[in-house]
């Protein structure tokens, strides 16, 4: 089934004000994360047109319906509406004209309008769109900011995921979900995550059960989304398992297609993870400005040589 968001949520996020309506606003979707000014097609150019998409009115294509004899005007807009567009919106709070109310009775398409500017409103609505609009997916684990980077925590039930979201909300970062995170895919490089509305600022510690992060630590501890730019994934010590030792090899883990940098932890007592977190998400963004301690060291061992697999 087709990704899709109603225009009653839309109305209700951006507090548009509902001119005309003719069917229940939940029933009409919105499947395209675009929106079109009809400029070119009130004069009657509709090839390539995209019927799909909500249509946006401002002072520009206003003055040049105002210019046009109201029998034309109606025909103008006639044509607009009968290409069953989902919406009109209107903008500036511009006054909607006799005509146009006559052909959104004619072909039962509802008018909505804002008080923002029309440049202001686009770009709000399209990034709304691309949010909602996003392929999606539910995942098992945490996610956190630690400095500014959004660092999602995976690994089996049981395994301290939790336990260390907490030890990092203490040390003054802010969690945006456990147990659950919905992950959005808002571009070909970028994954936003955030929390179920149900459990969002929630975390469950075994023992303790349900707190609200938000009431124990302030608002400065919760944000509502953020991107995901790393994963650590957490799993119990296997005696057996050999783990990596320098950080030379580059893991990555993948989510909806992107390939997220990532490391393994392994997990045992006496390790403290909301440390090795904390670390990790530093060296994260020390290697994207350039430095990567692990290359430094066999520079300094073994220069400009092309053997270094020794120490490897």
């Amino acid at each position: 089934m087709a990704v899709s968001v109603s225009l009653k949520r839309i109305i209700d996020e951006f507090k548009l004000e509902v001119i005309t309506s003719y069917t229940d606003l939940d029933d009409v979707v919105i499947q395209v994360a675009d929106v079109t000014r009809p400029g070119l097609q009130l004069t009657g150019f509709f090839d390539h047109f995209g019927a799909n998409r909500l249509q946006l009115i401002g002072n520009m294509e206003m003055a040049y319906l105002e210019q046009c004899e109201p029998k034309e005007r109606l025909v103008r807009l006639s044509n607009l509406f009968a290409r069953g567009i989902p919406a009109l919106i209107v903008s500036r709070d511009l006054e909607v004209g006799t005509e146009m109310l006559v052909a959104s009775k004619r072909y039962s398409v509802p008018i909505l309008r804002t008080s923002q500017a029309t440049s202001d409103f686009i770009s709000a609505l399209i990034k709304f769109l691309n949010l909602e609009l996003a392929p999606h997916t539910t995942l098992h684990g945490v996610l956190v900011e630690i400095y500014g980077e959004g660092i999602l925590i995976l690994g089996e039930s049981g395994v301290g995921k939790s336990e260390t979201a907490m030890e990092i909300v203490k040390r003054g970062h802010r969690l945006i979900a456990d147990d659950l995170v919905e992950v959005r895919r808002v571009s070909d490089t970028t994954l936003v995550g955030q929390a179920p509305e149900m459990i969002r600022h929630l975390i469950e510690i075994r023992g303790l059960g349900i707190m609200d992060v938000k009431e124990l630590y302030g608002v400065s501890s919760v944000k509502m989304q953020d991107s995901i730019n790393f994963v650590i994934n957490l799993e119990l010590w296997d005696e057996n398992k050999v783990y990596e030792r320098l950080g030379t090899q580059e893991e990555y883990t993948d989510i909806l297609g992107i390939k997220v940098p990532s490391i393994t932890i392994p997990v045992r007592p006496g390790r403290n993870l909301a440390i090795i977190a904390e670390v990790a998400a530093i060296n994260f963004r020390q290697k994207q400005m350039g430095y990567n301690a692990a290359e430094a060291l066999l520079e300094r061992l073994f220069g400009n040589t092309e053997d270094k697999t020794v120490l490897i």
